[in-house]
């Protein structure tokens, strides 16, 4: 497909999302009717949208217009490039402009302005001085991070095995992670992926992870466990605890065991939750707003009612949580939110109910300074 072409399926993707579709759906619609798409035309398809759905109001203000051909024009001035050198109308390419797109005018906009305006008043109550340059650093592609399982081995071995395959990475912060450099569409098929060398997660949840007492003969529970990249983690850095997973959907956890294997985990999946544990980790379902880098559209699918029946689910969570923890133990709540009212306003909402928890470290992680936006309460549940 010729840049021109690549830019008009983008504009059929981006009008389908903004009538309603979810971006996975309306990618995956056009790529089963795009049958002549390569897989790096795809590739790029999919950059052009999950870019524009970044900054999608600021490139509608650009291009005149929010709908597709309105966010490829703006996109196209964004990056300084003349968009009627793209928009030609040759062959696959959409419609020159018309006179009124070609002289159109806009004055920037602040960060802010692609976060839905029901949000500002939280974003910049939860992030203070921060706000606009989280904000701003939300308009640009994710990292991919890393975890080396250092059950299999050091972080330098799964690297060099990484490298082998073309896939080129650097270290970060903390003891397991590793940033991609170069060819992260290798790495499904690397021998360290397939091995359980490494394994896909972000940065901060890594960083959160690592943050939690663990010990030999301790009982975990990954309460909200997912796909189990968590307890994964854990039970890399100590496989002489006992390590346990559920969810409320347990199809989440179909992987999971495979997965396990792979890494050379063990780890017991529960359909039911009976007893205590010496650490509990509930990472709750949330907002997301730390990970709208990934899944830009859901910024834009998220209401304020959402919200609300988020932070129920989350208190109703929290306090389920608390009472699978024995004296003595400790309880760690996460999300991947940037919101206050996710974050400490519910730790505060535990505590008034369960005084017998108290906070022993805190911490937001912003995209500023690793991945994802990701929070962390550590409590402890005093004896007695």
């Amino acid at each position: 497909m010729t840049p021109g072409a690549r830019i008009a399926a983008a504009i059929e993707v981006l009008d389908r999302i903004l009538a309603g579709d979810p971006a996975e759906a309306a990618l995956l619609r056009w790529s089963r009717a795009s049958r002549f798409a390569g897989s790096g035309d795809r590739a790029a398809v999919r950059d052009l949208v999950f870019g524009a759905l970044r900054q999608r109001n600021t490139l509608a203000a650009l291009g005149g217009a929010l709908t597709g051909r309105g966010l490829m024009i703006g996109l196209a001035r964004a990056e300084g490039r003349d968009p009627r050198a793209l928009f030609t109308g040759a062959g696959h390419a959409p419609a020159p402009l018309t006179e009124a797109e070609a002289s159109h005018t806009a004055a920037p906009l602040g960060a802010l302005a692609d976060l839905p305006e029901w949000l500002h008043p939280a974003w910049q109550a939860s992030l203070g001085e921060r706000a606009e340059a989280v904000a701003a650093r939300m308009a640009q592609r994710a990292p991919v991070w890393l975890r080396a399982n250092l059950a299999r081995g050091p972080r330098e071995a799964a690297a060099a095995a990484l490298a082998r395959d073309g896939v080129l990475t650097e270290p970060g912060e903390g003891t397991a992670s590793l940033r991609v450099t170069q060819g992260e569409r290798r790495l499904a098929a690397s021998s360290a992926y397939r091995e359980g060398l490494v394994e896909l997660q972000d940065l901060s949840p890594q960083l959160a992870c690592e943050a939690l007492p663990l010990g030999p003969g301790m009982r975990v529970l990954d309460y909200c466990a997912g796909g189990g990249g968590k307890v994964l983690a854990l039970a890399a850095r100590q496989p002489g605890a006992i390590f346990f997973a559920h969810d409320a959907a347990p199809q989440r956890l179909k992987d999971l065991n495979a997965r396990a294997a792979r890494a050379g985990a063990r780890v017991s999946i529960l359909p039911r939750v009976t007893g205590r544990f010496d650490l509990v980790v509930a990472d709750v379902p949330c907002s997301g707003s730390g990970t709208w880098r990934r899944s830009p559209d859901a910024r834009w699918r998220m209401t304020p009612r959402d919200l609300d029946r988020l932070r129920a689910t989350q208190a109703q969570i929290l306090r389920d949580a608390a009472g699978r923890v024995v004296p003595g133990g400790h309880l760690a709540y996460m999300t991947c939110s940037l919101l206050d009212d996710e974050n400490n306003s519910q730790v505060s909402g535990l505590i008034s109910e369960r005084p017998e928890f108290h906070v022993v470290t805190q911490r937001l992680w912003t995209p500023l300074e690793a991945g994802d936006g990701f929070f962390l309460s550590l409590l402890r549940h005093e004896d007695g």
